[in-house]
Formats: structure tokens, C-alpha cells, sequence
């Protein structure tokens, strides 16, 4: 595998000929990634049967065909990291651009305050934390377009009401917003609701920074 191209490469270890959800969760991440040039999304397709093609490589890496699909996340040299989380392109993406740094945008999503969600979310104390919102504040202001300015405010509102509220706030809030996307509601609607979710999952923190 020609790995130390690209500043990062996300693996998924699957069966020879994979389908389902997960499979077309993980398809979303590489067309998104597909502009990308420091960012390589692969499959690894294994065989039990045949030839086995790839075993070796699933070996290699301590993954067991028990447990497919498998993410791991390759930086440099530093050892693989494995994705824990979700199967969704948004949580695998967040992953990625987390442990990478390397942005992927997702609908309604700004880079600076995605970065900027990122690390509000690392810090655990309010000074802190009202440095970040002050910081994005000033963002804001310096927004052009409208479409661009309703998504610097819903950055904004949600470091101000997860300072009220505590870190409780995102988890309920997506969950409240997952529900509003499954009713009934218009195109319009829906894709606005779409969006502000996926800047919540900006603030969500990743399974390894919960422990």
C-alpha cells in the first residue's frame, strides 16, 4: 500500500463485495473527499475464500473479519488509529478531520467555525470556553452572505447556550433536530434542519474524549 503520499488515508476493512448502509456511509465520505489531494479513502476488500486476497493485510493490522467493516485512520508513521464511532459519512468525516486536521465540509458548515466548535468542545472550563465564543463573535462580523451569516449565528448560539446549559446541551439538542428531520416537514425546511445539524455534530465530542 502506497500510504506516505498523502498526509492521511482512511481504510475500511470489509468483506470481498460489501453492501448496506454502513457500506454506503462510508461512499459518501470518499466522494466528499474525492477533491482532497492530501486525503486518500480506500477500501480494503478481504477474501475467506479463494485466494484470500488481503488477509495478510487485515492480519497485519489486527483487524478481525468478525468485526466488519473496520475503519482505521493512517497519519505518517504514528500507528493506525481506529474509528470507533457511528457508522455515518458525518461521523466518520468529523473523525477524520479531528485526528487529521485535514477539513472536510459538510452542508451549512464553515471551516473557521467548525474549527473553532472543535475546540470550544476541548476545553472544560467557562473562561475558556467564553474566550472561543467571543473569538467566533468577532467571526461573525466579519461574515459576507447571508446563507454564510445564518450558519456563523447557529455556531454562535450553540457555544452560548452550551456555556448555559453544559455539555448536555448538543447531545440533546441532535437528538431533537434527528427526530424534526425524520417527520413530515417541507424540502425547505428539512434541508435547513439538515444543516444545523451537521453543526451540532461540529461540537459533538469524539468517544476517546468522553472517557
Amino acid at each position: 500500500m502506497v500510504l506516505s503520499k498523502f498526509k492521511a488515508t482512511l481504510l475500511k476493512f470489509d468483506v470481498a463485495y460489501p453492501y448496506g448502509e454502513k457500506h454506503e456511509e462510508f461512499a459518501k465520505v470518499a466522494e466528499a473527499a474525492r477533491d482532497i489531494p492530501d486525503l486518500l479513502i480506500a477500501e480494503v476488500n478481504v477474501k475467506d475464500y479463494g485466494d484470500k486476497d488481503n488477509e495478510d493485510l487485515a492480519q497485519r493490522f489486527n483487524v478481525d473479519a468478525k468485526n466488519f467493516p473496520v475503519a482505521k485512520l493512517f497519519i505518517g508513521d504514528q500507528d493506525p488509529i481506529p474509528y470507533e464511532g457511528e457508522w455515518k459519512s458525518s461521523e466518520l468525516m468529523r473523525f477524520l478531520s479531528t485526528k487529521s486536521g485535514i477539513w472536510m465540509s459538510l452542508p451549512g458548515c464553515l471551516e473557521q467555525f467548525d474549527r473553532l466548535a472543535m475546540q470550544f468542545m476541548s476545553e472544560t472550563s467557562e473562561d475558556a470556553r467564553r474566550k472561543i465564543l467571543r473569538e467566533a463573535e468577532d467571526e461573525w462580523d466579519k461574515v459576507k452572505g447571508k446563507t454564510q451569516q445564518v450558519a456563523a449565528e447557529t455556531y454562535v448560539k450553540i457555544m452560548r447556550k452550551a456555556i448555559e446549559k453544559g455539555d448536555s446541551f448538543v447531545p440533546g439538542e441532535v437528538d431533537r433536530i434527528e427526530k424534526l428531520v425524520k417527520d413530515k416537514i417541507n424540502k425547505e425546511k428539512k434541508e435547513e434542519m439538515q444543516n444545523r445539524l451537521n453543526i451540532l455534530n461540529s461540537f459533538k465530542k469524539s468517544p476517546r474524549d468522553e472517557l
